[in-house]
């Protein structure tokens, strides 16, 4: 794949007028190259690939099969910091990605994609499937995560945040203990 250049044609209000014709350019390469490996329940594409490394808790490398890699920021979720220049390791990030690796490492996963499909740092953004279940509700009821949605990606919001909220209620994971502070 072309390595995109740094310069944009920038329309009048500053913005890369071809950046959204891009993004979606890139979804429709990406659901050819890997083939879809069918729909979900909701109608959503998902497309199969292996999970090679896992970088904390809510970010993933996986192989798709035609060899190509990428790294995946898990939707719908925010684990708390391990690797973070300039943030100390935060209560139960440590916890949330040891769960990951155990639970990701060298798997076939499902991705979903959402509306947007990749965030400014390029990441792809999916949500994950293994064994057939979301895996963000196993990190959110493991107390392992917090919900963050971020519009327009919300296809699961209302699971996530019912599943939060139990959590929360039952003191379960970093919800009973770790410190309270202005994110929880």
């Amino acid at each position: 794949m072309r390595t995109p250049s740094r310069r944009r044609a920038l329309g009048r209000d500053g913005n890369d007028k071809g950046a959204r014709h891009r993004r979606g350019v890139a979804t429709l390469v990406l659901a050819t190259m890997v083939g879809a490996c069918g729909s979900g329940a909701n109608g959503a594409e998902r497309f199969d690939a292996t999970v090679t490394r896992v970088v904390d808790g809510d970010t993933i490398v996986v192989r798709f099969p035609d060899g190509k890699t990428d790294r995946v920021r898990i939707l719908g979720v925010d684990t708390p910091e391990t690797h973070k220049p300039g943030t100390p390791v935060q209560c139960y990030g440590p916890d949330a990605e040891r769960f990951t690796r155990a639970r990701l490492s060298n798997r076939v996963v499902s991705l979903e994609l959402d509306k947007v499909s990749r965030d400014r740092y390029q990441r792809l953004l999916a949500y994950v499937y293994v064994d057939g279940k979301l895996f963000e509700d196993e990190l959110i009821s493991k107390g392992l995560a917090r919900v963050m949605i971020i519009a327009p990606n919300r296809r699961h919001a209302k699971r996530m945040i019912a599943a939060e909220v139990e959590a929360k209620s039952n003191d379960v994971g970093l919800w009973g203990n770790c410190p309270i502070s202005a994110s929880n």
